[in-house]
């Protein structure tokens, strides 16, 4: 069996490779045009950079606890993807690369960067002890090297699990990893939510705010793997696996996190809006003008209500066209949602009034060039492994109980 999945796994690495040298292809292209964007606009190349650099590392860190999720919970689901996720957790070196112009960019982005600014700001004095050019660079670093070792070890004893047959000891070993790992990546993407996205408007806050996040990296994630799924479904060793039943449960952890993101969106609105305190009703007052409503309609539509309808139907999601479809469009709207909460602050006067919609031409190019590379490190990354783990005994006794209930 173990060989057999080996033989079928290199037999889809010309297939894989295709996709990876399409992405590089894209990549390279949004790549070059970005560079340009620095000398054209250096302000707007850091603003529209930060755009698709929160984006795409929702991808490995979103595999990362989903995969966390899966090895102390077990389920079928998880290992049809189990090796999809693992690859994505492989591309957090690149994303730590992607993450220097972000750290150079400082004082292009946070207004709290600037010392002028700090001395006539009672709030950014009081903040300054956190909000500070050498914590946060300390701070994203330490992120970056929590999330590595995590990343690293999960990938280590899944490659040791797959050398030793009759040893069960690096399946305990990623259980009991995965339990405080959950909590650290909760712990961490908070605060790097708050120190990348919040602080972009350091009078104000909110302490739902990284829930908000974290729900949409997992949303970003389940899209992508799904779609990535309904690729590899019909292609063995992964047809076996990625049957009609998972590419549906797919579809019903997507309706999950469309149905949380709504609520805790929608929790953060409510509150807010009821506690009318200027210090955190003008960051919606800011987004509900100059344009900036058009968009959060338009997520209301395409980022709930729409895929809703879709996915709560298990004949429509059960249907691969649109699955991923829907994938496609939620992949999307996570990128017009980070667009919403971050452009406003740059564009604001007087405090919070918008001076309008604006949408520049490196919000397209930042986010696709770096999306090009990640993708074509990420099909890379499949290609080396086996797409199904190997010698895990929970994953034997789940067959055969499938098995004895058929």
């Amino acid at each position: 069996m173990n060989e057999q999945i080996q033989q079928q796994t290199e037999a889809l690495r010309p297939f894989l490779g295709q996709y990876q040298r399409r992405a590089f292809a894209i990549g390279l292209l949004g790549l070059l045009a970005t560079v340009a964007g620095f000398f054209i606009d250096q302000e707007q190349f850091f603003r529209s950079y930060l755009l698709g650099f929160i984006y795409w590392i929702g991808l490995p860190l979103g595999c990362m606890v989903i995969l966390m999720i899966h090895h102390i919970a077990g389920g079928t689901w998880g290992f049809a993807i189990r090796r999809l996720l693992e690859a994505g957790t492989r591309t957090l070196p690149l994303m730590a690369i992607l993450a220097l112009p972000i750290l150079a960019g400082i004082h292009q982005l946070y207004e709290w960067s600037h010392p002028e600014a700090i001395a006539a700001d009672e709030i950014l004095q009081h903040k300054s002890a956190y909000l500070n050019e050498p914590f946060f660079i300390a701070r994203t670093v330490a992120y970056f090297i929590v999330w590595g070792i995590f990343a690293y070890l999960l990938n280590r004893w899944s490659s040791t699990q797959d050398q030793t047959a009759d040893d069960t000891s690096p399946t305990r070993r990623l259980q009991l990893l995965s339990g405080p790992g959950i909590l650290v990546y909760a712990l961490t993407v908070t605060f790097a939510s708050i120190d990348w996205i919040m602080s972009l408007e350091p009078h104000w806050y909110s302490t739902i705010y990284g829930v908000i996040y974290m729900v949409g990296q997992a949303l970003q994630t389940w899209a992508f793997i799904a779609l990535v799924a309904v690729l590899l479904a019909r292609r063995p060793p992964l047809d076996q696996l990625l049957t009609n039943q998972r590419l549906r449960d797919l579809g019903t952890f997507m309706l999950a996190c469309v149905m949380l993101w709504a609520y805790v969106s929608f929790s953060q609105f409510l509150i807010i809006w009821a506690g009318n305190l200027p210090e955190e009703i003008t960051w919606y007052m800011t987004r509900l003008e100059g344009g900036w409503l058009a968009v959060g309609i338009l997520l209301i539509a395409f980022h709930f209500a729409l895929p809703m309808v879709l996915l709560v139907s298990s004949r429509i999601k059960a249907r691969t066209p649109i699955l991923a479809a829907v994938s496609i469009g939620l992949l999307i709207m996570r990128l017009v949602d980070l667009f919403w909460i971050t452009a406003p602050a740059f564009y604001t006067e007087g405090g919070y009034h918008s001076t309008g919609f604006q949408l520049h031409w490196l919000d397209f190019t930042a986010p696709i060039s770096i999306g090009g590379l990640w993708v074509a490190l990420f099909f890379s990354q499949l290609q080396k492994r086996p797409l199904v783990a190997l010698n895990d005994p929970r994953f034997q006794d789940l067959l055969a109980g499938e098995e004895h209930h058929g």
